[in-house]
C-alpha cells in the first residue's frame, strides 16, 4: 500500500485529499542552503510536478547535487548543514522539528553517481527497506522483490541468481539493482545524482529506457551534465549556473522544450549552445 503523503510527520493527523492532486510534488520556495557556515546555493523558488521528469543541469560546482540533496535531507548524513527558506512535500514542510527524516526518505528516494549495492545477496539488496519498515511474510516479501526488480528491468537477467552477491554484477545491473532497492519500498518521488555518469552507453539508455516507463508511477528529479539526455528524458528543466560569488543559484526553470529551444535567459542559451560550463 502506498504510504500516505505525511506519514513522515510525526504525530500528524492524516490530511491526505483531493486537494494532493493539484499541489506539486515538491515545492521550493527561497532556498538557500549552507554547509557549516559556507552558503552553498541561493534563492531558489520552483515546483517539481507530479508525473513529471525534471532535469537540472548546469556547469560543474553551480548546486546541483547539493540541491537534489536537498530535497531529502541526506546531506545531513554527510556534515551539518543549515537552510533558510522551505521545501514542501505535497504541502508539508520537510524540515519540521517533527518530522522522521528515515520515513521522509522512504517516500523520497535517490539513488546516486556510482552504485552502491550493499555486499550482500540481489535478493536482499531489494528487501533491505523493507525489512527496516515492516515484516511482511516471505511470500509478500518475494512479490516485492519480484515486482522492484521488474520495475526496474532487471528481473529477467538476475531471477536465476538472487541468492548471489550484487558486487558480481555489472556497472549497469548493479545501478538498476539500486533503482530497485528504491522502488521496493514504494517512494513517491526518486531522485537520480548523474545515475549514467559512471555507464556504458548501452547501461546508459537502459537507464533512460527505465525513466522513461517509471514516469507513469513517479515524480523524477535527475541532475545530469549531458544536456542530450536532459533533452530526452525531462519534461521540465531547470538550469543552475554560478556567478564570481560560487553560490549556486536558478536562472531558469521551465518545459524541457522551451529551455533548448527558446531560452529566455541569455546565460541559459549560451549554455545550451556550449559557449561555456
Amino acid at each position: 500500500m502506498q504510504p500516505r503523503t505525511n506519514d513522515f510527520l510525526t504525530g500528524s493527523a492524516d490530511r491526505t485529499s483531493g486537494l494532493e492532486a493539484k499541489l506539486p510534488a515538491l515545492r521550493v520556495q527561497d532556498l538557500s542552503f549552507y554547509y557549516g557556515s559556507q552558503k552553498a546555493v541561493e534563492g531558489i523558488s520552483m515546483d517539481i510536478y507530479q508525473g513529471q521528469v525534471t532535469a537540472i543541469i548546469g556547469p560543474s560546482g553551480c548546486g546541483k547535487s547539493t540541491f537534489i540533496k536537498s530535497l531529502n535531507r541526506i546531506s545531513e548524513l554527510e556534515t551539518r548543514v543549515r537552510l533558510e527558506g522551505k521545501v514542501e512535500f505535497f504541502g508539508q514542510d520537510i524540515y519540521h522539528p517533527r518530522v522522521n527524516i528515515n520515513r521522509l526518505r522512504r517516500q523520497i528516494g535517490m539513488v546516486f553517481q556510482k552504485p552502491n549495492p550493499f555486499p550482500m545477496s540481489i535478493y536482499d539488496n531489494v528487501a533491505y527497506g523493507v525489512r527496516i519498515f515492516s515484516r511482511p511474510s516471505r511470500s509478500r516479501l518475494d512479490e516485492t522483490v519480484e515486482s522492484a526488480l521488474r520495475g526496474a528491468a532487471l528481473w529477467d537477467e538476475v531471477k536465476d541468481n538472487l541468492g548471489k552477491s550484487a558486487l558480481g554484477l555489472s556497472g549497469g545491473q548493479q545501478q538498476r539493482l539500486c533503482i530497485a532497492r528504491a522502488l521496493a519500498v514504494k517512494p513517491r518521488v526518486l531522485l537520480m545524482d548523474e545515475p549514467c555518469s559512471a555507464l556504458d552507453p548501452i547501461a546508459t539508455m537502459k537507464i533512460e529506457e527505465l525513466i522513461d516507463s517509471l514516469r507513469q508511477e513517479l515524480t523524477i528529479v535527475i541532475v545530469t551534465h549531458n544536456m542530450q539526455q536532459a533533452s530526452r528524458v525531462s519534461n521540465y528543466t531547470a538550469f543552475f549556473s554560478t556567478d564570481e560569488s560560487r553560490i549556486g543559484h536558478l536562472v531558469e526553470f521551465g518545459p524541457t522544450s522551451q529551455i533548448f529551444m527558446t531560452p529566455t535567459h541569455p546565460r541559459t542559451k549560451d549554455y545550451i549552445e556550449g559557449r561555456f560550463g
